[in-house]
């Protein structure tokens, strides 16, 4: 386990990180409940960081989403036409 994961399953268990300079000890084995208990608690943790955007922030983002995918369509389609018309004449 890395250092983050360490920590982070440190916070999640609500107990003091370990300092850095000390040798890592042995942890027991968790059994599968607990593992997965100790799964939610943090995925809990994460989700309680989450910043929901505003109803305009929202809007504005959807905007630009839909205005980005419709110029990345039209130069799609340009370039199949353009693509299109080079294989017809050299095809005929």
């Amino acid at each position: 386990m890395s250092d983050t994961a360490a920590a982070a399953a440190s916070d999640a268990e609500g107990s003091a990180p370990r300092a850095s300079g000390s040798a890592p000890r042995r942890q027991e084995r968790r059994g599968l409940f607990a593992r997965i208990a100790l799964f939610v608690r943090q995925v809990v943790a994460e989700l309680k960081k989450v910043v929901r955007p505003t109803r305009q922030e929202l809007l504005t983002y959807t905007g630009v989403v839909l205005v980005f995918v419709a110029v990345v369509m039209a130069f799609v389609t340009l370039v199949d036409l353009g693509v299109g018309q080079l294989a017809f004449l050299v095809f005929g």
